[in-house]
């Protein structure tokens, strides 16, 4: 495969999704049953799921929990990490993926715009900062209460609520000249938006999935194939 040049003057802009994660072995966001997990999305990641059972919610959060602490990083989570290293304050990630693959593999100026699994926060919101916590809880009565009195849920952003970190992704689309989109489906938004944005800086967009996006027609390239087999050696950093 040609490798893809990226010059010494650009800045890249990189999104990943759950088809990255998938290829360490942790479930993508939605199957084509519409269960995630075994479980409706109904049930465990909306606002209304968590006022009518948080125990519920936790079960679920606990169990990817257990799940994301056995998963490694990919080639793919790698060679992104590798593509920091080399670029320096150049690259900027953003990730719809709340585990820490990430992390692992070395990616340091980066965004969870979804929350992180290994986090959990304020159920009111009252301004504590999220706490880390990779607990698996096997009762809900093992869950912590935040120091406001409030009981502590996950730091995952629900269906409903506003991602985080908004105003600095947008700032870093805006000074992008390169934005590349691993492993989503083009589905989910605000993030299915973000090639669009990076178009009207006349950025030049690259997608890397197993299939094409939702969203394909936006792109300048796309590349079908898995990510871990694609990404390292694909771009030619100057």
């Amino acid at each position: 495969m040609k490798q893809i040049r990226i010059s010494s003057t650009d800045r890249v802009f990189v999104l990943t999704g759950a088809g990255i994660s998938a290829e360490s072995g942790l479930a993508t966001f939605r199957a084509s049953d519409g269960l995630w997990a075994g479980y409706r999305l109904e049930d465990v990641c909306t606002p209304d799921a968590w006022e009518r059972d948080p125990a519920q919610v936790w079960k679920f959060y606990s169990a990817r929990r257990a799940a994301a602490s056995v998963a490694k990083p990919n080639p793919a989570h790698i060679a992104l990490a590798e593509m920091e290293a080399s670029l320096g304050d150049r690259y900027f990630l953003c990730t719809q993926n709340v585990d820490s693959l990430h992390e692992q593999a070395g990616s340091r100026n980066l965004v969870h715009m979804h929350g992180m699994l290994n986090q959990s926060r304020c159920e009111d919101l009252c301004g504590v900062a999220p706490v880390h916590d990779t607990r698996v809880y096997e009762s809900f009565d093992q869950v912590g209460f935040c120091k406001c009195g409030a009981r502590l849920r996950p730091h995952i952003v629900f269906f409903g609520e506003t991602p985080l970190d908004m105003p600095r992704i947008q700032s870093e689309i805006d000074q992008a000249s390169v934005m590349i989109v691993v492993g989503t489906s083009g589905s989910v938004y605000p993030a299915a938006s973000f090639v669009n944005w990076a178009r009207l800086n006349k950025a030049r967009t690259i997608y890397i999935g197993p299939e094409a996006p939702l969203n394909a027609g936006a792109f300048t390239n796309v590349i079908e194939g898995k990510a871990g087999e694609v990404l390292p050696g694909l771009f030619l950093v100057e």
